[in-house]
């Protein structure tokens, strides 16, 4: 099993060179490949099934990176995906919506899957008292991250971000996008509310779906992302 730490950096491990030499002889290895889960299929049932982990593994965040491959000319590393992210206007016009839906959808889903966790758990210490400050308690920020996540219209993310003003904040976006197109920080915590993610179990009561993501929240994770952010 790898670390949650490993999980993200292999997504992260990619580039963006946008000139092959024309001396190249070979392609070069795909600078993008699918990270490992890190934990089981099974690990989230039952809240969340192994079927739909397993479709939405290693089927939907696949193509992701296989589309992404495709989106970028081959060379050597560079440039982490969260940078690439960040700096879409470098990216070439002709790439760079295929760059922000395949690389948003890399990135996420690999952040995701550090977002759960066996037996979840409950925010305590800093990350409660954060809590506590912001939504008024676990409860007032339940409620606040689900309509944020249920009024989602279409496909898209909710997320948990620290502002700028030192508070929490529960955020959304659309389809693959993400606070770091945004020229915000990495969120701390966030929810895939694509049909994809849930519809085999839970088919259109995406309520339900998150209510049961509640009881796998890794907030071990979330509460060192926040440390990090001091």
């Amino acid at each position: 099993m790898i670390s949650r730490r490993d999980a993200l950096r292999t997504a992260a491990a990619g580039a963006v060179l946008f000139a092959l030499p024309k001396s190249a002889t070979a392609e070069p290895p795909p600078p993008f490949t699918l990270p490992k889960l890190p934990y089981a299929y099974d690990a989230l049932e039952p809240s969340i099934d192994a079927k739909t982990m397993e479709i939405h593994h290693s089927k939907h965040q696949q193509a992701y990176v296989d589309n992404l491959n495709k989106a970028l000319v081959g060379g050597p590393a560079t440039r982490s995906l969260e940078t690439i992210l960040a700096h879409l206007p470098d990216v070439p016009e002709k790439s760079r919506t295929a760059v922000r839906n395949n690389g948003g959808g890399l990135w996420n889903h690999t952040f995701f899957w550090d977002c759960m966790a066996k037996g979840g758990g409950k925010p305590t210490g800093d990350l409660l008292k954060a809590i506590d400050a912001s939504f008024g308690g676990l409860d007032g920020f339940k409620k606040e991250f689900k309509a944020k996540a249920v009024g989602q219209f279409g496909s898209g993310w909710a997320w948990l971000e620290k502002a700028a003003d030192g508070k929490l904040a529960v955020t959304g976006t659309s389809n693959q996008d993400n606070p770091l197109m945004a020229g915000r920080p990495a969120p701390l915590l966030g929810l895939d509310v694509w049909e994809h993610a849930y519809y085999l179990k839970y088919q259109n009561k995406r309520a339900d779906y998150v209510d049961a993501w509640f009881n796998v929240v890794n907030w071990d994770a979330v509460a060192g992302r926040l440390a990090k952010k001091g």
